[in-house]
């Protein structure tokens, strides 16, 4: 697949995931009539079913990485090169704000729009760090040992992450960045930016190392005689060819 089609499958995923996150913030605002937690159900209901559908749109052309923080994981991973992880991430953070502007314009908002939504503290710093971890280790090890329910997996948690921590889960250095430029339901202070950004890619390097340590090297997969995502080692699990029982028997 060639940069480029990896590079518009990313932008068209983030876009549309950050149309979803704010657009779904001010339908979900305007129809519960100032009732927060119908807000926040129909946000985080709406971000996880959007996730699902772009993972498995988007996964076999760009990875469906949507968010720096996956990007540099996949780096160090060694799957990604420099070129194309800084191309990753660009196009993200571009795809990003256009998400934004492109919620605001369906429905009739000013386009740009500093946000207003205090988001700072060592509270909030720990919940992006945590968000951020469970939402790489979800992809790392899912991943490894069950990689056709990666949309399935990473849609429920951030579902689940939206509830359980204090930020509500952004989770993405390109959706804090895009979340700044709004003044709905979803947006954060600009000022506010750079402590979530820095939870984030912490949180996102704490979770690469645990899983670095959970999954186990090839070398010793191949030792073992194991191939990643196989029961048995090829040799067990093929039956004999015909010429080799004609070979047997002679």
């Amino acid at each position: 697949m060639s940069l480029s089609r990896k590079l518009l499958a990313e932008f068209l995923g983030t876009a549309l995931l950050l149309a979803t996150v704010v657009g779904s913030g001010i339908m979900g605002v305007a129809l519960s009539h100032g009732n927060d937690g119908i807000a926040l159900l129909a946000n985080a209901a709406a971000t996880a079913g959007a996730l699902y559908v772009l993972i498995v749109l988007f996964g076999p052309i760009s990875g469906a990485h949507f968010n720096p923080a996956v990007t540099l994981a996949m780096r160090l991973r060694g799957e990604l090169g420099n070129r194309e992880a800084a191309a990753y991430i660009v196009v993200q953070v571009v795809a990003a704000v256009a998400g934004v502007l492109l919620a605001h314009a369906m429905f009739d908002l000013p386009l740009l729009q500093p946000g207003t939504h205090e988001r700072t503290g060592l509270a909030q710093w720990l919940s992006e760090a945590v968000a951020t971890f469970g939402l790489l280790l979800t992809i790392l090890l899912g991943a490894r040992h069950r990689p056709t329910a990666i949309p399935a997996l990473v849609a429920s948690y951030i579902f689940t992450a939206y509830w359980f921590t204090a930020s509500t889960s952004f989770a993405n250095p390109a959706v804090t960045v895009a979340r700044s430029l709004t003044q709905t339901f979803a947006g954060i202070r600009p000022i506010d930016v750079a402590g979530f950004v820095a939870a984030q890619l912490l949180g996102a390097l704490v979770a690469y190392a645990a899983a670095s340590l959970l999954i186990p090297s090839q070398t010793n997969t191949q030792a073992d005689g194991m191939e990643p995502g196989r029961a048995l080692p090829s040799s067990v699990s093929r039956p004999p060819s015909k010429q080799r029982r004609r070979k047997a028997a002679l």
